[in-house]
């Protein structure tokens, strides 16, 4: 019988052997990596190399074959504690909803304070009566994360949460993301094309293109060889010092 310690130390992510394919295209192959709690861990990229069918694969949106865990049980009896921020937010922005009713509609019976709680992280607090439609694409991004945050999920998944926000939005929301981990303990999975900021907040990184790159500390895996075979010779990249 394992020791509580060993039990622990477990994973919260595994993943061996994961192919996904779309008729004869095969998305992903036999990809394999864990991802230990409360760590942040970036997925990088070009376009078409799987990132997003990875973060499906695990959430159980698509069919896959090889083996994913969550904290040792299959996905479908993991759910409950995992959070999700779609890339994109199909929503008709002329329904006049406030804020607090849109983060109420999957969660009519829980308390304000759990929702003023939520906005709170994301440092929209105060916006509560504001029409969602009068919201910028970075606020509506974190609202998206408030309302993924009102479960208190332990796994969240975030699908290129800066794409509609400039560099000084980008910033502030990885300061977020280091936030979740920090205090809550959050484990956060985020798909990013935004190498410099991965290098300085994510602790592991997940290259992908259709297949795995590299797996590991962004300073030991972002190589010229490993841009090179994710994005061809002419990618560039210097470090931040941190």
């Amino acid at each position: 019988m394992e020791s509580k310690k060993q039990q622990m130390s477990k994973p919260i992510i595994e993943v061996d052997g994961l192919t996904v394919r779309f008729g004869n295209e095969i998305a992903l192959s036999g990809v394999s990596f864990s991802v230990e709690s409360g760590e942040v861990v970036a997925i990088v990229g070009p376009n078409g190399s799987g990132k997003t069918t990875l973060v499906r694969a695990i959430l159980n949106l698509v069919p896959f074959s090889g083996t994913i865990l969550i904290n040792g049980k299959r996905v479908s009896e993991a759910l409950e504690r995992m959070g999700y921020v779609p890339q994109r937010f199909h929503f008709d922005l002329t329904v006049p909803l406030t804020v607090q009713e849109f983060l109420k509609l999957p969660f009519p019976h829980l308390s304000e304070r759990r929702f003023s709680r939520a906005l709170l992280e994301v440092d929209m607090k105060g916006a509560e009566d504001r029409m969602l439609g009068t919201l910028s694409g970075g606020e509506l991004q974190r609202v998206l994360i408030a309302r993924s945050l009102v479960s208190n999920p332990t796994l969240l998944f975030l699908d290129e949460p800066t794409s509609a926000v400039d560099l000084v939005g980008t910033k502030g929301f990885y300061e977020i993301v280091s936030h979740l981990r920090k205090v809550h303990g959050t484990t956060v999975i985020l798909i990013s094309h935004e190498i410099h900021m991965v290098y300085q907040f994510a602790d592991r990184i997940i290259c992908l293109n259709r297949n795995l790159i590299c797996y590991g500390k962004p300073e030991e895996s972002i190589t010229k060889e490993v841009l090179e075979k994710l994005y061809g010779k002419d990618m560039r990249f210097q470090p931040h010092k941190h």
